[in-house]
């Protein structure tokens, strides 16, 4: 501290700055010294000089000690200050001390190397206790910097629970402006008050708080902040008690806002719990769809092969084919309810909107269905509400008569003593006008808890009850897919109590409802065709079409012989192929051929594919695909390859003669 100090000597008299040199030297200091005497001079040297120290005298020609002090604390406040001079007043050295000077020494100078060493020391610290400042200020901010770089909302505590410092996360997360709305404040009391339902949240039961007071780091995820506006989030935390000599003095916390986790765990439980109850409900179906499929194909095939005993009489044989009828029909049902679920799944059910008179379907209903109710023993009654003009709606007429129907069936089967009513009425003051449908019955009833389930797929009123009824558990689903479809919606209230334990069911009866709008705005006309009974198509074609040439192609050998057995007493001749390039062969061999039953599904080329072959040299031929898949769209396809008609299996001579009878009416073949 002694070595290569640089000393500048502010004074007038040669012999006192003489003095202070020899003295300097006594003590044992290596120095460097410039002595000035003039303000101008003395503001010179504090540039070019730069001096460690100062000595200043108190009186000068032209300017005073305490001038030199303020010219020096705007220049290098810094520097040590010490005057040294006989002739100052006890007044002016502390006013100088009060301004800042290091240090006063009489011109005795028995303690000035003292002073100056004194002096030396101070600055000394004071620059490294600046270069600490400096450095823990940088650190400050670095720190900072990163707090503020990290996505994670941070902030910290003291022991009172009062906040810190937060970063900027903290804020954006928790919707505040500045931090001088958070610092000093109890961060409990104003992010953690209460739990997500509201209710309060005792800082003595937070886990954060004990957690630091047990010296733990801790890591949360079911808790929830509050933000200022009042919303309350759910977050992941980390408290890290901060420790000293022992001794916790407050804590540091990370947290980030778990929102959009938390949904897609819950959206993931959903979808768990939905796989799950989709699983069951198919398990649930699947069992019931093989009851449902075997019931009828053990009459279909059971009475089949007791017609093959010989001693059968006519009317037994008559029996028979009857019950292996109404099991066909039974099966195609099954068949036509999933075929239609699943449209309705793919998305492949398309609404048309056409006039459509309601009390003629409502009556059609009734004459359809009165002799089943009537052969239960019960009674069948409709409403109708509105004139026969009036009741002309645009609507789509089919998927319209499918939900009456549906819903009519299903009170014929859970009803077995009492009425069935249903019809409908106009609801004028809805906006816009609906009618509102109803089906009543007085049957078994419905369970409150299960009216909203039976209208999901798969599900009867009770799937796996030991009373269920025949059906595959889809005609709701169908139905109410339908209503919504039409803009409407369905609904069922029924007195029945949910089922107990011992599961004994009582009467209570059901009514359904369902609306559609009312709309009666229309821009075609119903056209009416004339049709013909089935035994009038059937002699009108015998009697006009007796002449057809007509080619089979068919790779299944029974529906082939149906089709084949049904057109005998009206063809000529009938050819028969099992794909689609024997059919183009024998329509190239044969260009006198009528009539084309083309199976869309056939190997080496199917039905499509070949009708367009054959319609590349023949543009004449009556071409009416036929197919298993019934699907929506499956006409279209068929007409766009070049098809004049369609028909889907199972066939019935009733719709074939038909449409025998639409091509062929004028036209008589020798």
């Amino acid at each position: 501290m002694n070595d290569n100090l640089k000393i500048l000597i502010l004074e007038d008299n040669q012999y006192d700055a003489d003095l202070i040199q020899r003295e300097l030297k006594k003590s044992g200091f290596r120095f460097t010294s410039e002595i000035v005497q003039t303000r101008e001079s003395y503001e010179s040297a504090l540039d070019s000089f730069k001096p460690d120290i100062i000595l200043s005298d108190y009186s000068l020609p032209s300017f005073d000690g305490v001038a030199a002090f303020r010219i020096k604390q705007k220049i290098s406040p810094d520097i040590p200050f010490i005057i040294v001079s006989g002739t100052i007043g006890e007044e002016n050295v502390v006013e100088l001390l009060k301004q800042g000077a290091t240090d006063y020494v009489f011109k005795d100078l028995g303690r000035l190397a003292l002073a100056i060493r004194r002096a030396l020391e101070e600055v000394a610290q004071q620059r490294e206790r600046k270069r600490a400042e400096e450095a823990l200020q940088n650190s400050r901010e670095d720190i900072y910097r990163l707090l503020n770089s990290i996505a994670e909302g941070a902030y910290g505590m003291d022991t009172n629970g009062n906040c810190t410092f937060v970063n900027r996360a903290f804020l954006e997360i928790l919707g505040y402006q500045n931090e001088h709305e958070v610092l000093g404040k109890h961060t409990h009391d104003l992010i953690q008050h209460s739990y997500y339902d509201g209710s309060p949240y005792p800082a003595s039961e937070c886990r954060m708080y004990r957690a630091y007071q047990d010296k733990q780091l801790i890591n949360v995820s079911d808790e929830v902040f509050w933000r200022k506006d009042g919303v309350a989030i759910p977050v992941e935390y980390r408290s890290h008690p901060i420790v000293k000599d022992g001794a916790v003095i407050g804590s540091i916390a990370t947290f980030i806002d778990i929102t959009e986790r938390k949904l897609a765990e819950q959206e993931l439980i959903r979808s768990k719990e939905k796989a799950e109850e989709s699983d069951r409900l198919k398990s649930a179906f699947l069992a019931n769809m093989s009851h449902e499929i075997r019931t009828p194909m053990n009459g279909i095939l059971g009475f089949a092969n007791l017609l093959k005993e010989p001693n059968l009489t006519g009317k037994q044989q008559q029996q028979y084919i009857k019950i292996i009828e109404k099991s066909g029909v039974r099966m195609l049902n099954i068949i036509n309810n999933i075929v239609d679920i699943s449209k309705i799944e793919a998305g492949l059910t398309e609404v048309n909107l056409k006039e459509s008179n309601i009390n003629e379907q409502i009556e059609y209903i009734y004459t359809f269905f009165k002799p089943e109710v009537e052969q239960k023993g019960m009674q069948l009654f409709f409403k109708k509400s509105l004139a026969s003009k009036e009741a002309v709606i645009k609507t789509d007429r089919e998927k319209l008569y499918a939900i009456l129907t549906n819903l009519v069936k299903n009170a014929i089967k859970y009803t077995n003593e009492g009425s069935i009513e249903f019809g409908y009425h106009l609801k004028a003051d809805s906006k816009p006008a609906e009618l509102a449908f109803f089906v009543k019955d007085t049957g078994i009833g419905i369970p409150k808890d299960r009216q909203q389930a039976i209208f999901d797929r798969f599900i009867q009123a009770d799937i796996s009850d030991k009373m269920a009824y025949q059906g595959a558990g889809l005609g709701l689903s169908i139905t109410k897919a339908y209503v919504e479809m039409l803009g409407g919606k369905i609904w069922v209230e029924s007195e029945k109590e949910n089922l107990p334990a011992n599961r004994q069911v009582k009467a209570g009866g059901a009514t359904f409802y369902f609306t559609i709008p009312y709309n009666i705005e229309s821009e075609e006309k119903i056209v009416v065709e004339n049709v013909f009974s089935v035994d009038e198509a059937e002699n009108h074609v015998n009697s006009e079409s007796s002449g057809l040439k007509v080619l089979i192609a068919e790779d299944d050998m029974p529906s082939e012989m149906l089709i084949t057995i049904m057109l005998k007493m009206f063809t000529k001749e009938v050819l028969k192929v099992v794909n689609g390039v024997e059919a183009v062969e024998a329509c190239r061999n044969n260009p006198d051929i009528n009539l084309i039953l083309m199976d869309i599904q056939m190997p080496e080329m199917n039905g499509y594919e070949a009708t367009r072959q054959i319609r590349q040299f023949n543009k004449d031929v009556v071409i009416i695909a036929q197919t298993a898949f019934a699907l929506e769209g499956d006409k279209e396809k068929a007409i766009e390859a070049g098809c004049n008609d369609y028909i889907s299996k199972p066939i019935l001579k009733d719709g074939l003669l038909a449409l025998i009878q639409k091509y062929f009416n004028k036209e008589i073949i020798n």
